[in-house]
């Protein structure tokens, strides 16, 4: 199963190099995490250093992109901002995928009771949009990164769980795990040994497709102060530092943006690209 397993995803990265909008996805995605690992090397200055003498200098000269209200280097910053949003969408993805993924194969696995309960609680947080619910959990609990985190995976997780429900209930019913099954294999062997690697694929996808969202979700909870505080140098804090001045200043708002919009268009055509490369229909 696992030389399966590793032989598909050989097979997704040979097809994903013809693939040149998901190439570009994985480019981005792939200067982002470098970007993020060799920070200390690429910024030029302290991300939280003060200069006031320097406030809202222009891009140009020693400052690239220029400097925000506090003089401080706004590329240093961007660039020490990858670090935060990439760490808030790994472990989101991962926390609420992983959730998602067990709750789910457990649904669809178990059915009866078990399935209804778990399936009409994913319903209770899947009738709220994402925004507004982390945005709610995320007062409840309290601004800071954790907390972000934390809010974020409480509203992720439901798509995964449903996602996995559906798999689950197909793969369930093929001779082999009914063979498996005349074995003697228990049910909790049944759904971790047999099940779950089996769903591991549409998740994956999911995980991709949904770190952009999370990206974002993330921006949006610091740009209205319920994620990471100043001078946390996170993109949407970045945003929301620069919108008093847009009109004159308006490189403190825009280059925090045109980072969060390349790493969600990365992302996105990334996701995309392992979709269509995993749907069978769409191979050829």
């Amino acid at each position: 199963m696992h030389l399966t397993f590793l032989k598909e995803w050989r097979d997704i990265w040979v097809l994903l190099r013809r693939n040149p909008l998901s190439l570009l996805g994985l480019s981005l995605i792939l200067l982002l995490v470098l970007t993020a690992i060799f920070a200390p090397l690429l910024a030029p200055f302290d991300p939280i250093h003060q200069e006031l003498g320097d406030r809202l200098h222009p891009p140009g000269g020693k400052y690239l992109l220029g400097t925000d209200q506090l003089g401080r280097d706004i590329f240093s910053r961007i660039i020490y901002g990858s670090r935060i949003s990439l760490k808030i969408a790994f472990i989101v993805a991962g926390v609420a995928g992983s959730i998602g993924l067990i709750l789910g194969a457990i649904s669809g696995y178990a059915g009866g009771v078990v399935d209804e309960v778990l399936m009409r609680i994913t319903d209770m947080f899947l009738a709220f949009p994402r925004l507004i619910l982390a945005m709610a959990i995320a007062a409840a609990l309290g601004p800071n990164l954790t907390n972000t985190v934390v809010a974020i995976s409480l509203v992720a997780w439901p798509v995964y769980a449903r996602l996995a429900r559906g798999e689950t209930l197909a793969i369930r019913e093929n001779d082999y795990i009914h063979a498996v099954r005349l074995l003697g294999a228990s049910r909790t062997r049944i759904l971790f040994r047999h099940i779950l690697p089996l769903c591991l694929n549409p998740i994956i996808v999911q995980m991709t497709l949904d770190m952009g969202g999370i990206i974002l979700i993330a921006a949006g909870l610091g740009f209205i102060g319920f994620g990471a505080q100043p001078p946390t140098p996170e993109w949407g804090v970045m945003v929301s530092d620069g919108r008093n001045f847009i009109v004159k200043e308006w490189w403190v708002s825009t280059f925090p943006g045109c980072a969060i919009f390349l790493t969600v268009l990365g992302f996105n055509l990334l996701g995309d690209g392992i979709r269509d490369i995993l749907d069978p229909r769409q191979r050829h």
